[in-house]
């Protein structure tokens, strides 16, 4: 292939496949012109073992290509009539210019004509209102289009943030945007301490935050791994499989993490070091975020439940898009 690869962490699972290689080499003598030339020849030979090959490189990221294609997608599909209203603007604004500039050609004329000196009152009112005009819907123009600007670079980066991967188990690593519709993901971004602090203050609201299909994605900004403390204890039981439930999210390949977060971070006028926690909602976009742990108790009064005879009704209260 002509084109560069991009690697990720791939692992290939084959009970009837493991290549192992074997080096073995023969001596060859040949006898030419009354003298003898040796040389060696390597063979290289493969066999099949019932074991798993796993490979571990790097991760690949889509090109910004695609992101900013679906991303104007989804800008259209929630704006769909921005883009008439542009072409409407577009328009008056050329018929205005239009109508300035056969105003301008009339008003020299009339300038230079002292008989057709009584039209130019008439004249000079018909340009100034073109000039208006072209003032007025080249605002509305600009105004339109920086919406239109901002909100695709919004959807940009959620685009990217719903590309990042998260670790459900051993053996499961899924994107952002496989939990749309499922899940609203809380994002915990800070020093491990900071993780470990969070996880304490959450265990009152375990259940409540379950119920209402919250999933935690702590991020050490450290390197360092948090550790979370569950009391071994049969009786508690369930309790502790449903806190560990609740914090089951890891997030891979830190650079990436690290990355879309401080990206965030400089948006929002944050230092690089603060810690900061981001709420999403059930369709995958930021709905909250802020400086330090979250406020489990608003999270159990402000979201519904996911299941139960109101989820269908209360499925859009999420809040508000940032």
């Amino acid at each position: 292939m002509a084109t560069a690869a991009q690697f990720s962490y791939v692992t290939i699972n084959s009970p009837n496949c493991h290549l192992t290689a074997t080096r073995s080499a023969f001596s060859r003598q040949l006898k030419y012109g009354g003298k003898y030339y040796s040389g060696f020849t390597d063979i290289t030979s493969s066999r099949r073992k019932p074991k798993s090959l796993s490979v571990v490189c790097n991760n690949s990221s889509p090109s910004s290509s695609d992101i900013s294609s679906t991303a104007k997608i989804r800008s259209e599909v929630l704006s769909p009539f921005r883009s008439v209203r542009m072409f409407f603007y577009l328009a008056f604004i050329a018929s205005a210019g239009l109508g300035g500039l056969i105003a301008s050609t009339r008003l020299i004329a009339a300038l230079a004509n002292l008989s057709r000196g009584a039209e130019v009152p008439e004249i000079l009112k018909g340009l100034g209102i073109d000039l208006g005009a072209v003032s007025i819907f080249a605002f509305l123009y600009y105004r339109e289009n920086k919406a239109k600007n901002a909100q695709v670079a919004k959807l940009a980066r959620e685009e990217n943030l719903s590309n990042l991967k998260l670790r459900v188990d051993e053996k499961k690593i899924v994107p952002v945007s496989a939990f749309r519709g499922i899940t609203r993901l809380v994002i915990l971004a800070g020093p491990s301490a900071f993780i470990s602090e969070c996880f304490k203050l959450s265990a009152p609201f375990t259940e409540d935050l379950l119920e209402r299909g919250v999933l935690v994605v702590p991020f050490a900004t450290d390197g360092i791994s948090p550790s979370f403390e569950f009391e071994e204890n049969d009786e508690l039981e369930e309790k502790i499989s449903r806190r560990k439930r609740l914090w089951q999210l890891a997030p891979i390949y830190a650079t990436e993490w690290t990355k879309w977060i401080d990206e965030q971070k400089k948006l929002a006028g944050v230092s690089p070091e603060s810690p900061v926690y981001l709420s999403l909602r059930l369709d995958g976009r930021v709905r909250g975020s802020g400086v330090g742990c979250p406020s489990w108790n608003a999270f159990v009064l402000q979201l519904p439940p996911v299941k139960g005879i109101w989820s269908g009704l209360l499925d859009g209260m999420d809040g508000r898009v940032l």
